[in-house]
């Protein structure tokens, strides 16, 4: 489990492909706080660490993780955030983010607004039932408040610290992003599903 709030960006070092998928080589900062088997939500998706080095950790993406989220799109030198998962006793500053991504987005849009951007992100109609207007949703990890919502796209307000210290400085018209949405109104739609007349 994760809160969204990212606590570093690393490089990517390598994008190998392997027998069963691909194994992926990130340099960041924190390869000083993991260890082989833990967990890092690596622009959103709950990946886990298979091999610690001096500069940075290797974790393994299965092909049908690399066909649903836009990891496989990575390659070397891209910048991708990161999470190590939120401990017990800490403060939830996001909101829920599984590491479970839902689909993928794509940057539409990048609108500045004196210092801060609006960036709007084309979805697919499959998450429709699960955004609301100021609902939370995760964007390559990062737990953001949607600030605009229609039937295509939706829109959210990046602050200069969040511009900076994660990948959204980075993304450009036309780019693939992560989208997972908040797992409370998921459960909440699925009941409604199940308790519908004639849902069985």
């Amino acid at each position: 489990m994760f809160t969204g709030l990212i606590e570093s960006t690393g490089t990517v070092r390598s994008m190998a492909p392997t027998a069963e998928g691909f194994r992926l080589c990130v340099d960041t900062d924190l390869v000083g706080e993991l260890t082989l088997g833990d967990s890092i939500a690596t622009n959103g998706v709950c990946l886990t660490v298979v091999e610690v080095g001096d500069a940075g950790f290797e974790a393994e993406i299965s092909p049908e993780t690399a066909r649903v989220t836009a990891l496989g799109g990575l390659a070397a030198g891209h910048r991708v955030n990161l999470e190590r998962p939120m401990r017990a006793d800490a403060r939830l500053g996001g909101h829920f983010v599984q590491g479970h991504v839902d689909a993928t987005g794509h940057v539409q849009a990048i609108l500045p607004e004196a210092e801060y951007h609006r960036v709007r992100l084309a979805y697919p109609t499959s998450l429709a039932a699960y955004l609301v207007s100021r609902g939370s949703i995760a964007v390559d990890g990062v737990s953001l408040t949607i600030a605009a919502l229609d039937t295509e796209t939706f829109d959210v307000q990046i602050i200069p610290f969040t511009w900076e210290q994660t990948t959204f400085g980075r993304y450009r018209e036309g780019d693939t992003v992560n989208l997972e949405c908040d797992i409370l109104g998921k459960y909440v739609v699925r009941a409604l599903e199940v308790a519908a007349p004639g849902a069985g």
